[in-house]
């Protein structure tokens, strides 16, 4: 190596010709002539060695996995290459970077035939210090199910800090329903955050300033509150974990045959919690969970518990006012139920995710507890 390097130095071979005679790469070459050219400065090109390659340290291969990557990057679209190494980790424990699937896929004649387009994303602009001071919510309405799939929308959050993604799942519409029944998913897991960074829909934002809207309700109940983004580029970080879903689960959903939303559920279940603790984050240079862990040990954190609190299942329901009439029925759904209060009297009609409609006498009150004066139960979920 020492020779082809002085032949290099002295002119009588170019890089080209040293690379075939060597049998690496050019790039390699030029690493190797760097190396050998500071150790001519220093007098000392005879003693000069090189250092140790990259090399090729992929581990070998099972069938299982040659099978599951065929799979993965066979179809039609294919899975992106860090998505295949990280289904090959989640499902099989065997550790690949995107580079030596990216080797495997050229050697087998499944490469990518260009680049994936995608869609500028906003820069990072900044960060919080502590977990839980704010998380950025959003909704990205998407063909998931595959290009003749239907529309359906994802309900994204993650925390800003740690980059942690405290919750994702698909709904068939974006709906208040929808909301309540993601939000406190999110909370029975990770705790109750202080700030959410949202856009302006009417979700969140109501025309008259001192109103809140039904979701600012329920948030400040536990002492949440909400924070507008003036543009959509100033929610860098929720739009570009919305490219990072997008790239990733409509072709697997494809892959798999994954018919609805229910059982795409399930799949979002399981890469949730596999890329907060298992993948890096480039921004960040650490797995997600591994930022939120040195969070806790440092005291960063304004995290709350979840309370016991009696009006739990009421905040995070869609209420409406309902009266009693001349008959002393209230309308419940298709039905008029009858109760035992006078005529003309307001109740609260609280309607749960889970179908259940349940008639308060009084709108949740802190230090109060529920009165209930009816509760329907439903045969079905509604469909969110």
């Amino acid at each position: 190596m020492r020779h082809v390097l002085a032949n290099v130095r002295k002119g009588e071979i170019n890089a080209r010709e040293a690379a075939e005679a060597l049998d690496v790469s050019r790039r390699r070459i030029y690493q190797l002539y760097a190396g050998y050219l500071a150790a001519c400065a220093r007098h000392q090109e005879d003693l000069w060695l090189p250092g140790r390659s990259g090399g090729d340290h992929s581990p070998e291969l099972s069938e299982e996995a040659h099978a599951l990557l065929y799979k993965l990057l066979g179809s039609k679209p294919p899975l992106s290459y860090s998505f295949a190494a990280s289904e090959v980790h989640r499902r099989l424990g065997i550790e690949l970077d995107r580079a030596g699937v990216r080797r495997w896929a050229f050697k087998e004649n499944l490469q990518h035939t260009g680049p994936i387009k995608k869609a500028r994303a906003a820069v990072r602009r900044w960060q919080c210090s502590e977990i839980g001071a704010l998380w950025q919510l959003d909704a990205s309405t998407h063909q998931w199910f595959g290009e003749y799939g239907p529309k359906t929308v994802l309900l994204n959050m993650m925390d800003d800090c740690s980059r942690v993604i405290t919750g994702a799942r698909l709904y068939a519409r974006e709906a208040l329903l929808a909301y309540f029944d993601f939000l406190p998913r999110a909370f029975e897991e990770y705790g109750l955050p202080l700030l959410f960074y949202v856009d302006y829909h009417s979700f969140f934002f109501s025309q008259n300033p001192e109103v809140l809207t039904q979701i600012g309700r329920a948030l400040k109940f536990y002492g949440m509150s909400l924070k507008y983004a003036p543009t959509p580029q100033a929610k860098g970080k929720i739009e570009r974990n919305h490219q990072f879903w997008q790239n990733r689960l409509p072709p697997l959903f494809v892959i798999e045959k994954v018919p609805e939303v229910g059982a795409a559920n399930v799949i979002i279940d399981m890469l949730r919690p596999h890329h907060n603790q298992k993948e890096v984050h480039r921004e960040i240079q650490c797995t997600p969970t591994a930022a939120w862990q040195d969070a806790l040990r440092n005291g960063r954190s304004v995290l709350r518990p979840l309370p016991r609190c009696p009006w739990w299942k009421y905040i995070w329901s869609v209420r409406s006012t309902v009266t009693v009439g001349s008959d002393g029925r209230i309308p419940v759904g298709t039905q008029r139920l009858r109760v035992e209060l006078p005529p003309r009297q307001r109740l609260v009609m609280c309607q749960c995710p889970s179908g259940e409609i349940t008639i308060l006498q009084e709108p949740p009150q802190a230090g109060k507890m529920p009165v209930v004066v009816l509760n329907y139960p439903s045969s079905s979920k509604v469909q969110l």
